[in-house]
């Protein structure tokens, strides 16, 4: 088949039931594999969904020897080891920061992970009477923090450039790289270059992958794998000219999405190792282990008071899911840098369950007049690109209807006036509206607002919190809090809990929404939309794993699916894996189409057929594995199960 140098690294698809126990499964990397605790996903209902994928967030925190004993986790020694050098390291950069820029950047999650934590250490650093240090980048620029533009970090040399541009002028840059699965070439081609110029450059790569499961297939624009620019990396480690910080935090509670337990890991390692670094400078303290230690234990604390609301993030769930079922639109309002949150999260439902753009929206309430590098991208773009308050006075409110939900996100320090304005507004078109609002102990959301809201998430927020963690920077870190304009401090850190709180619980219902209108089998998602290299090996993973079909008929049906109608000719087949891409990211449904194709062994178009008929996507594959004429297997899902237990 022309063109099949380019699935070399692909391996022959495994017997049935061997997924788990040949090499196959050993050789996936962690942020991809099948999550044994969510194997049974798509039968859950929404209670059993928020407990489940609560139990995947809480894996984040497992120590080394709880599970994946071979692999190093967040708490192990070498890892802490690593965070305290990068810590020291920043520190540095704070004491002369006139020539410095500490850079953080990625694709998708973990580009817009970038731009938060950039708005909030520039924000910390204001707050406390200091020029802003820290900048994003983000592979597409600032419109791909609110939209979905996947294929974007596909290219080594669109993240060098951009590199270039925010560091021009500057003597010395940290650059923290952050992909989680270890693949995105636009992170790779960056470090590279950081590698090749450390007399500038210091480079920091972030990821929840061991080293040797780094993306290994060709990068089209490079000369380097990013599993041979991770290992040099390694390499220069010893001598402190690069660092690697890798732990594992298991695997998606849904199948590669990284959005999840990927993004949420990004947030609470950084913005552990940045506050320790800020905290410490004054009176040029290094970074301990046991201050990290501090820090982590609160957030892992948070993941407790979180899910303490199970069952109301499981009634907003079921909310969420029957406004989708009925084709209603569902609408994330936040207030600041909950906002972001929310959008980030109506973002990625997008090429997650081939959604809509208007399926799931977030919108940001408050000033976002500095938060931007370039905020002309963002003007005039068109609707996919709207995600401020007047955008949702202007184009939503007008046409919301009953069937639509509107969820309100804010906390008990927000203007409460302009909550209720808004929530009073929203109420003459839709009775679907429910609330996430954070307070702390001693505050109360006031009557007139509370009797809005049929149902309330309410996340109260212990003072302990704050004054066991001014008490350990004292005591653990060798500075006291008080020394230097506590308050800001302690809003700082209150708010990363806030977002990381909000980040779990939309993600959990907006998974668990998609989940129970049938757009997952087991915990794989099956109707993803190919936006980049890596959901297009994924993409083919997924056929592999459910057909039980040879590797080369597993390509060349997935590539039937994506070119149809179009007949496949050779030219097409030795194309590259971007010209696939291209076309792919604009069509619906391509993979449920391709593994219906191999399992009725039919033509696309009836397939197509198939899938029309079927009440959900999943119905019509489950339909197929049931069915009579398999020949490799009965039923994967059943020949899985002893694998997994």
């Amino acid at each position: 088949m022309p063109g099949t140098k380019r699935f070399q690294h692909v391996i022959e698809t495994p017997e049935p039931g061997q997924w788990e126990l040949s090499g196959y499964e050993a050789a996936v990397p962690i942020t991809e594999k099948s999550n044994p605790l969510t194997r049974d996903l798509d039968k859950a209902d929404a209670e059993q969904i928020v407990q489940l994928l609560g139990q995947c967030d809480a894996e984040i925190f497992q120590e080394e020897g709880q599970a994946m004993p071979t692999y190093q986790r967040l708490y192990s020694e070498s890892v802490l080891t690593t965070m305290v050098q990068v810590a020291e390291k920043v520190q540095d950069m704070l004491k002369e920061p006139e020539e410095g820029l500490v850079v953080l950047s990625g694709g998708g999650t973990s580009g817009r992970m970038a731009f938060l934590m950039s708005v909030s250490f520039n924000q910390l650093m204001k707050g406390l009477g200091q020029k802003p240090l820290y900048t994003y980048l983000i592979a597409g620029g600032d419109r791909s923090v609110v939209a979905s533009r996947e294929r974007t970090e596909d290219s080594a040399l669109h993240g060098i450039e951009e590199l270039k541009k925010v560091a021009a002028g500057k003597k010395r840059v940290i650059v923290i790289g952050i992909s989680v699965g270890l693949s995105a070439p636009f992170v790779a081609g960056q470090m590279d270059y950081c590698m090749d110029n450390t007399d500038v450059f210091l480079p920091v790569l972030v990821g929840f992958n061991p080293v040797s499961m780094a993306r290994n297939d060709p990068i089209e624009d490079w000369s380097s794998t990013f599993r041979q620019v991770a290992e040099r990396m390694q390499k220069m480690q010893e001598k402190q000219e690069a660092f690697v910080l890798n732990p594992a935090v298991g695997p998606e509670g849904l199948s590669g999405s990284s959005r999840m337990k990927g993004g949420s890991a990004t947030k609470i390692l950084l913005e552990t190792l940045l506050l320790a670094a800020h905290k410490t400078v004054d009176r040029g303290i290094a970074t301990s282990q046991r201050c990290l230690l501090e820090i982590l234990r609160t957030f892992e604390r948070a993941h407790q008071v979180t899910y303490s609301q199970s069952s109301k993030i499981a009634t907003l769930m079921k909310q969420v899911s029957t406004s989708l079922e009925k084709k209603g639109r569902v609408h994330l309002v936040g207030w600041q840098t909950l906002g972001i949150i929310a959008i980030m999260d109506g973002v990625e439902c997008i090429h997650t369950f081939g959604a809509d753009f208007r399926d799931v929206r977030g919108f940001l309430i408050g000033d976002h007049s500095d938060m931007f590098n370039q905020k002309a991208e963002l003007t005039n773009q068109g609707p996919q690109f709207s995600f401020s308050q007047e955008d949702f006075l202007t184009s939503i409110l007008p046409s919301l209807t009953d069937i639509d939900t509107v969820l309100f996100i804010f906390t008990l320090d927000d203007n409460l006036k302009e909550v209720l304005t808004l929530v009073e507004q929203v109420k003459e078109k839709t009775t679907n509206i429910q609330a996430l609002a954070h307070s702390t102990v001693g505050q109360s959301l006031p009557t007139a607002l509370k009797k809005l809201f049929p149902s309330i998430i309410s996340i109260t927020w212990p003072l302990l919190f704050f004054e066991y963690e001014g008490n350990f920077i004292q005591v653990n870190c060798g500075y006291s809090i008080h020394h230097h304009n506590p308050k800001t401090f302690r809003t700082c850190f209150l708010k990363f809990q806030r977002e990381l709180s909000t980040k779990w619980i939309l993600n959990t219902v907006s998974t668990g929404a998609h989940v129970l209108l049938g757009k997952i089998l087991q915990n794989h998602m099956l109707d993803l939309r190919i936006g980049n290299s890596k959901l297009f090996w994924r993409a083919l993973a997924m056929l592999q794993r459910f057909s039980g079909q040879s590797k080369a008929r597993c390509i060349e049906s997935l590539l039937q699916s994506i070119h149809f109608p179009q007949p496949l000719s050779d030219e097409i087949r030795a194309a590259p894996i971007s010209c696939h891409i291209q076309i792919a990211q604009e069509k619906e449904q391509v993979i449920p189409i391709a593994l219906l194709s191999l399992l009725f062994r039919c033509s696309i178009p009836e397939a197509q057929a198939h899938l029309a008929a079927a009440p959900s996507v999943c119905d019509a594959v489950r339909s197929a594995l049931a069915g009579p004429g398999r020949k490799r297997s009965a039923d994967p899902l059943e020949t899985l199960q002893p694998a997994l237990q």
